[in-house]
């Protein structure tokens, strides 16, 4: 046997509304949200492990290297930046502006125990790469396994 269900046209209609007045408020009235770094929240990052370290890259577009900041607290890390803004036109001449400056910070815990003394940073074409190398208790450690050889005349 099969139930039947009621339609009611109107439920649809406000999630409708309340999709699109969502859309106009994120649009519109706080655009700023898509562009976290403006906001001070923080930077687009990318951490993965291998075997031996840990790898943390941060897009950091239009940001000089010496305007990085880096460091490590326990199994805290964070990554300072600031963008600073060449003066080149008055604010009337613009069509656009849609570059933003300023500074902007992150903080994450890193989820292993690493060697902060022996991380290496490099920066390339606005991406920071943080090579952190993990700490020897935690390395996996490789067992070799060895068979048994049976006695002979034992079966």
């Amino acid at each position: 046997m099969k139930s039947m269900i009621r339609w009611e046209p109107f439920r649809e209609m406000v999630s409708l509304r309340e999709a699109m007045d969502k859309l106009f408020e994120d649009s519109f009235v706080r655009p700023w949200r898509l562009w976290p770094t403006i906001t001070g929240g923080g930077l687009p990052l990318d951490m993965y492990q291998t075997a031996n370290e840990v790898v943390v890259k941060a897009a950091l577009p239009g940001v000089k290297p010496e305007d990085v900041d880096i460091s490590i607290t326990g199994d805290t890390l964070t990554i300072k930046a600031e963008h600073k803004e060449e003066q080149e036109a008055k604010e009337e001449d613009y069509f656009y502006k849609e570059c933003h400056y300023g500074a902007c910070s992150r903080s994450v815990t890193i989820p292993v125990q690493v060697k902060a003394d022996k991380a290496e940073a490099v920066f390339e074409n606005g991406i920071l790469t943080l090579t952190l190398p993990k700490a020897e208790e935690i390395r996996p450690k490789q067992i070799k396994v060895k068979a048994k050889q049976l006695a002979e005349g034992k079966k």
